[in-house]
């Protein structure tokens, strides 16, 4: 299992619309999100920053089956509304660098 990080940027004024949207994701996005080995996602927001942890087998892997499936191309179309932009590291990838888990450290 995988856990990381992403940061997104909400597009100013969107913010309170952009939690109403997520009170109750579509409930396909969720089957299909599981079918591509996505087992938790979830958000924190502070102003038009957002914070996402991702659990998952594979993240790469499931970006490219997520990137055919018409639920979440009608999710993303959607959503982009709202978010502004994800941030990319230097090497062009979206998941935030890793620094430190407590629970991680031995001593």
């Amino acid at each position: 299992m995988t856990r990381l990080a992403l940061h997104s940027r909400l597009i100013p004024g969107t913010e309170e619309a952009y939690e109403l949207e997520h009170a109750r994701v579509w409930p396909e996005l969720i089957t299909v999100m599981n079918r591509a080995g996505i087992r938790d996602w979830s958000i924190w927001r502070s102003g038009r920053d957002l914070f996402h942890l991702v659990e998952c087998d594979d993240y790469e892997a499931a970006v490219a089956q997520l990137a055919n499936d018409p639920v979440d191309q009608r999710w993303q179309a959607h959503m982009s509304q709202f978010v502004e932009s994800f941030a990319k590291n230097p090497d062009g990838t979206h998941p935030l660098n890793h620094v430190w888990t407590m629970s991680e450290q031995t001593d």
